[in-house]
């Protein structure tokens, strides 16, 4: 893993508790990490912050992740997504992928794959959880 910082990242994530355990590994690899709780800021955040990474919990998407990733990749096109999702079906990896998502990660794998998943977006890679992984 890296140690060095740069950039921001967005951490899109409506659970505060997780939230706050979520910037916590995040601000070790970025100079900031800015937080919203709902779509709307998730939107206005990413044309003002363009961020390096969106760290998007997929339950925000709201059943159209497709369009969010769409409204996300229009705002800021050198911005990847890496999204966090309970779902550990491999359906939804695909799903989150197809729509455009450069990472997804099982929140009950945080600990151990949201910093593999960094490094690998700032390497250009894709990055699954392994029990996501078909």
């Amino acid at each position: 893993m890296t140690n060095q910082t740069s950039s921001c990242v967005l951490l899109a994530e409506r659970h505060h508790g997780l939230r706050d355990s979520v910037r916590g590994v995040l601000e070790l690899e970025f100079e900031s990490v800015f937080m919203v709780a709902n779509k709307r800021s998730l939107v206005e955040g990413v044309g003002r912050l363009k961020p390096a990474i969106v760290v998007l919990d997929l339950s925000l998407a709201g059943g159209d992740l497709r369009g969010l990733l769409t409204r996300i990749t229009e705002r800021s096109p050198g911005s990847k997504v890496l999204m966090l999702t309970v779902h550990d079906e491999v359906t939804v990896a695909k799903a989150a992928v197809a729509a455009g998502a450069a990472a997804v990660v099982l929140k009950s794998k945080l600990a151990t794959d949201l910093l593999l998943a960094v490094d690998a977006l700032r390497s250009g890679n894709q990055y699954i959880s392994p029990e996501l992984a078909t």
